[in-house]
């Protein structure tokens, strides 16, 4: 199984940015985990702060893997054009957002992308990943 990962923007700032929220650990250090957790699994990394560069990384997931989790941050709440890449693709996508977007501003409270993933998971803090990777794996087996 092929798992791609696509982080959008500022999640390249992890154990820096707004630690009370995120927590100190950066994205690179989990990743060193969460491939250990699952050997035998390609698990990659996509990381922009550019939406047009993600949709360009959901487009070749199409092709190229059997399932993504994408944490689209801000542009969660703006970006019908990742919503429209993500309703065309058969391929899962899970949604992951580290902190619980319902507790907090209003604004984030609405994902606009979520409404076409096979699911959002929202609030675990990294683990989050783990357990969109566990999903995938079990929805392929």
């Amino acid at each position: 199984m092929r798992i791609l990962i696509i982080n959008g923007p500022n999640l390249n700032l992890l154990g820096t940015r707004e630690p009370d929220l995120y927590g100190t650990r950066g994205f690179d250090a989990y990743l060193v985990e969460l491939r250990a957790a699952f050997p035998g699994y390609a698990i990659d990394l996509f990381q922009s702060n550019v939406e047009g560069e993600m949709i360009d990384a959901l487009q070749a997931a199409e092709r190229e893997r059997d399932g993504v989790v994408m944490n689209a941050a801000g542009f969660t709440h703006t970006s019908v054009a990742i919503r429209d890449t993500i309703a065309w693709m058969k391929v899962p996508v899970v949604e992951v957002h580290i902190s619980n977007i319902h507790a907090r501003e209003e604004f984030r409270e609405r994902s606009i992308t979520g409404a076409k993933c096979a699911g959002v998971i929202t609030g675990f803090g990294l683990e989050g990943y783990r357990l969109a990777v566990e999903y995938l794996l079990r929805r392929s087996a």
